[in-house]
């Protein structure tokens, strides 16, 4: 079954390469947003299956997008990945309190992507 991805980065690279990634490896629709604020609009007005959501960007963060989707009725049910280049165990134990289904690390294998997906939702 197809998913429809929204995939929220602000560096242009990581938007294309995820999206390629999930293209490829599952041929799954992907949208992309450059910042949270973009985020928030697209994932209410187009209901994603899921959010691939980055971690540090400029303006609002994930922390603060992620708290705008999860009090926003449209989208508070839309299950939601942080990615982050910090690997310290101290952030990661303060990210898995968060309301997240998933954290994965940046950089990614864009062609694993999808199955690291599949694994976290249960499918």
């Amino acid at each position: 079954m197809s998913k429809f991805i929204l995939v929220v980065d602000d560096e242009e690279d990581v938007r294309a390469i995820a999206k390629l990634g999930l293209e490829m490896a599952a041929n799954w629709q992907v949208l992309i947003a450059s910042s949270g604020k973009e985020a928030v609009d697209l994932a209410q007005t187009h209901q994603p299956d899921l959010i691939l959501l980055d971690l540090m960007m400029p303006d609002w963060d994930g922390r603060t997008t992620l708290a705008k989707l999860k009090t926003n009725p449209a989208t508070k049910a839309i299950p939601v990945i942080l990615m982050t280049a910090k690997t310290q165990q101290s952030t990661q134990e303060e990210l898995a309190e968060l309301d997240v289904v998933a954290v994965f690390t940046k950089p990614f294998r864009p062609l694993q992507l999808p199955a690291q997906i599949k694994e976290v939702l249960g499918k």
